[in-house]
């Protein structure tokens, strides 16, 4: 039943009921020909006829189809397409999206390859020039089917005939990839134009909101008072009021905006990088490629430094870039030689030499044989959100999301139309979310002020990212309380996931966004100090929450005994446990960064046993805790060792909850005179 909320209607991109179980094809196991173009990727290979249609249920001519080589072949056509799991079925459904009526028959092959005849065609079947056509079987076959076999006489149409999709199931409910209606009424609120404050009768593009919510960045192309006068597009940015209302935008400043192309693609979690499209030449110039600014102790932004990525070929105009939260992985929509059509949505990481590697194409499961667009990556580094007319959607462009399933970057989650409310039967794009996860900011031409203008609307509870904690705070001396510059780590417990900060005290707080379902371990390392690790869980959190920290580190004192966690012994053993080998590591990363220091390690005992017997035991200990330190590089000559037996109990009680911590090794740098 249609429901409505004010004059909208209420739909979401919802596939197939759970009344039926259906299987889209798989794998191209043989097919007579495809059309190729040497100056295109992979437009109308028979790859395109795998998975969901492209263009249902809007059917036209798409790259994203299986198209043969010529159009009129007196040999006929065929392609053969098998499925994940061999079954018995009812139904097949052939999705004809252009030049529909040529397939002549359809054949099933079971597990051995043996084929049987399910239907043969007539000329004339076809009722228009894009359909889906069924073959509804009176009783379900007697073998499992595991392939499907389509002939075609292409003399039977005019021009080329395009195959979109195969589908095979064991019910008789027709098989479709429909727009289901959405029977919550308050899964989504009305999109809010953000008014004349952004938008103009001139085309405003590409919103990005700053990690606190508090500044909107977007471009204007063609306006008469950017830089590059109405040819070119600038970067304008808006502050938000205590209203909740954005204020009239500004210009912003040079070098950032020139008489070029000018736009912003993202903001990192802490606010202090930005991400440019393009490439800054000194001399005004620009090229194609991307860039990152810094913001300056005086508040200002650094001129452009170009990210340099390996073997970066774009045979498209214009590119769009997202970095992720952790700063190591860019998204781009680029051409080259492997994209499945048009610009596809490609992946590149961060080297240690501050290049980037060669970017790798993330798949069919998000790339399409139409150009794909406009890709963000939201702050929980998982939801993607991105453009495209290759998926079934409601206009010429709509807006997806997917969602990484693994560390990889190259697996996602079959993308999922954000709903009709953003998407319209026009051109939408340039979809983003804030850290807070309530609104989302994108482009849209539909009902606008003169062109494409920016919109905001209340998140859906469906189309969220996860949900983020922020954590800020200062980091200090211990003894002094001073702001101390450091670098943060960030690892996940749960996966590989790692990010890391820079503290700047000149600058301000440090600050980061992590997805709350992702518990982690928190590292701050800075010179001259001891090394601090926490651990963080918030699992429990339900919605977006900040996280304030003082991190307080003790500094590396000369001649003052100290002791690492973990480094507790079993009675009579010398081993060193695991859980003692971060600690250590910190000790070994001091005397490598300090070559003046070195270090005394003593060892004790408890008082129980024979004295010899304990003093051996805690010489022992010294000596597996030296092999250690050596084993990571520090020089022999730099560490002394003293075992004191059971000589300087820290306590005599005669509990042994109480002796095991007279069973310890202390440590004391010192510099020789």
């Amino acid at each position: 039943m249609l429901k409505s909320l004010g004059t909208f209607l209420l739909t979401c991109l919802l596939f197939q009921t759970t009344a039926q179980s259906v299987q889209w094809a798989s794998k191209v196991m043989s097919f007579s020909s495809e059309y190729a173009d040497p100056l295109l990727g992979k437009e109308y290979r028979a790859l395109h006829i795998l998975g969901r249609p492209s263009k249902y249920p809007k059917f036209e001519a798409t790259p994203s189809a299986w198209q043969s080589l010529t159009p009129d072949n007196p040999s006929g056509e065929f392609i053969i397409v098998s499925f994940d799991t061999a079954k018995v079925i009812k139904q097949v459904a052939i999705f004809e999206n252009y030049g529909a009526g040529s397939i002549s028959r359809v054949d099933a092959l079971d597990e051995n390859n043996k084929i049987y005849l399910l239907k043969e065609f007539a000329q004339g079947y076809a009722q228009s020039n894009g359909q889906i056509t069924r073959i509804r079987l009176a009783n379900p076959t007697n073998f499992k089917v595991k392939s499907i076999k389509i002939s075609m006489n292409s003399l039977r149409v005019q021009g080329f005939s395009q195959l979109d999709a195969v589908a095979i199931s064991d019910s008789d409910i027709p098989i479709e990839d429909k727009i289901k209606l959405e029977s919550d009424p308050n899964a989504y609120l009305v999109k809010e134009n953000l008014g004349t404050g952004i938008n103009s009768k001139f085309n405003e593009i590409c919103p990005v909101v700053s990690p606190d919510g508090k500044r909107l960045y977007f471009t204007r192309w063609k306006h008469p008072e950017n830089l590059g006068a109405m040819k070119n597009q600038d970067i304008w940015v808006s502050q938000l009021n205590d209203k909740n209302k954005w204020d009239k935008a500004t210009l912003f400043p040079a070098p950032i905006n020139n008489e070029e192309n000018n736009a912003v693609c993202g903001i990192s979690p802490n606010g202090k990088t930005m991400l440019l499209n393009n490439v800054y030449g000194k001399d005004g110039q620009m090229e194609k490629g991307v860039s990152l600014s810094f913001k300056l102790r005086t508040g200002d932004w650094s001129f452009p430094k170009p990210i340099r990525i390996q073997n970066f070929k774009n045979k498209s105009e214009y590119s769009e870039y997202t970095l992720a939260p952790n700063g190591k992985v860019l998204l781009m929509t680029t051409e080259m030689k492997d994209s499945y059509g048009g610009k596809d949505i490609y992946v590149s990481f961060l080297k240690s030499d501050d290049t980037w590697t060669e970017p790798r194409n993330i798949g069919p499961v998000v790339n399409t044989g139409e150009p794909e667009s406009t890709p963000f990556i939201a702050p929980d580094g998982v939801t993607m959100y991105f453009s495209t007319s290759g998926h079934v959607g409601y206009g010429n462009n709509d807006i997806f999301l997917t969602r990484r399933l693994d560390d990889t970057w190259l697996n996602w989650s079959v993308p999922e139309n954000v709903g009709p409310i953003v998407n319209t039967n026009q051109w939408d794009g340039y979809f983003t979310v804030s850290a807070q996860g309530d609104y989302a900011y994108f482009s849209s031409v539909e009902n606008s002020m003169g062109a494409e203008d920016i919109y905001r609307i209340k998140i859906p509870e469906k189309v969220k990212p996860q949900t983020l904690v922020q954590i800020s705070g200062k980091i200090v001396n211990q003894n002094t309380k001073e702001a101390i510059a450091a670098k943060i780590l960030v690892k996940s417990t749960i996966s590989s996931d790692t990010m890391q900060v820079d503290y700047d005290p000149y600058l301000g707080d440090f600050s980061f966004m992590w997805p709350a379902k992702k518990p982690f371990t928190f590292e701050v390392r800075a010179k001259g100090f001891m090394t601090k690790r926490s651990n963080f869980d918030f699992r429990d959190l339900k919605k977006y929450t900040e996280s304030e920290q003082l991190i307080s580190l003790i500094p590396v004192e000369l001649n003052k005994q100290f002791k690492v966690p973990n480094l507790n012994f079993a009675q009579s053993k010398s081993e060193i446990s695991k859980e003692a080998y971060p600690a250590l590591d910190d000790i070994v990363n001091i005397l490598l960064a300090n070559e003046e220091l070195q270090i005394l390690v003593e060892g004790h005992t408890d008082n129980q046993g024979d004295w010899d017997a304990n003093l051996n035991l805690s010489q022992e200990r010294v000596n597996q805790v030296k092999a250690y330190l050596v084993e990571k590089g520090v020089a022999s000559d730099r560490i002394q060792t003293k075992g004191w037996g059971g000589t300087k109990p820290l306590n005599s009680s005669s509990l042994e909850e109480r002796r095991r911590l007279n069973r310890r090794v202390e440590f004391s740098f010192f510099v020789k005179p």
